[in-house]
C-alpha cells in the first residue's frame, strides 16, 4: 500500500479526501495532522510515500512546513491541496520545492492524476500555471509587482486585501503587531502603493482575492 500523510486542518475535508484514496485500492491515508507542528513530527517520526499538504493552517504556514521537510526529507512528494487560487501560492510553492500544485476546486479524478504523476517523480501543475511560469521569465519591468514580496510579506498582503485588520493578523500569524506593521510597510513600499485601497484593486484586478457576493 501507498501510505500517505494528510495534512489539513478541517476534518471534513480529510475525511473526504480519505473516501477518495479508499476507492483506488492501493493509495492509503495512513497519518494525519491538523497542522503544521503535528506534520513535522509524523514526517520526523515515520516514512510516508506521499504527503498531501494544505497552506493556510494554525502555526506554521504549509509553505514554512514545506520548507522544513525539505531540509530533512528532500525526496518525499509532496502535492499541495488548497483553498488558494493558483495565482496566489503556486510559483511558490513549486520554488520551496512542492511536487505539485492542485485547488480544492478540483473533482476525485483529478485529485488522484494530481497523486499518480507526482508519485511517479513528475510535476504536477496545470495550463494556468504554465503561463504563471512563463511569465516568472519574463525581464523584471513585465513582472507583478507581488512577485517581490516575501513568502511571509505575501501572506500578510493577502490577509490585509482580504479585510482582515492588523490586529487579527498578529494573531493569526502569532506574530507582534509591529512586526506586522513592518510587514505592510515593507509592502506597500516594494509595491509602490500608498494605501489599502490600491492594494485591494490590485489584488482583484489580479484574481489574488476575491470579493463574496452579497
Amino acid at each position: 500500500m501507498i501510505r500517505v500523510l494528510l495534512v489539513d486542518d478541517h476534518a471534513i475535508i480529510r475525511d473526504g479526501i480519505k473516501q477518495i484514496l479508499a476507492d483506488t485500492g492501493d493509495l492509503v491515508v495512513a497519518g494525519e495532522a491538523a497542522s503544521g507542528t503535528e506534520a513535522l513530527n509524523l514526517v520526523a517520526e515515520q516514512d510516508w510515500d506521499l504527503v498531501i499538504l494544505d497552506i493556510s493552517m494554525p502555526g506554521k504556514s504549509g509553505l514554512e512546513v514545506l520548507k522544513l521537510i525539505r531540509q530533512k526529507k528532500p525526496g518525499l512528494p509532496i502535492l499541495i491541496f488548497t483553498m488558494h487560487p493558483e495565482q496566489q501560492y503556486a510559483l511558490r510553492a513549486l520554488h520551496a520545492g512542492a511536487n505539485g500544485y492542485l485547488t480544492k476546486e478540483s473533482d476525485g479524478e483529478v485529485l488522484i492524476a494530481a497523486i499518480r504523476r507526482v508519485l511517479a517523480g513528475r510535476i504536477y501543475f496545470t495550463e494556468n500555471v504554465a503561463e504563471l511560469l512563463v511569465r516568472e521569465r519574463m525581464p523584471k519591468a513585465h513582472k507583478l509587482s507581488h512577485s517581490n514580496l516575501s513568502d511571509r510579506e505575501f501572506q500578510v498582503f493577502e490577509k490585509l486585501v482580504s479585510g482582515v485588520r492588523l490586529t487579527d493578523i498578529a494573531s493569526e500569524l502569532n506574530l507582534s503587531i509591529k512586526t506586522i506593521s513592518t510587514h505592510k510597510s515593507r509592502i506597500m513600499q516594494k509595491m509602490k502603493m500608498s494605501s489599502d485601497a490600491e492594494l485591494v484593486r490590485y489584488a482583484v484586478a489580479r484574481g489574488l482575492v476575491t470579493i463574496p457576493e452579497e
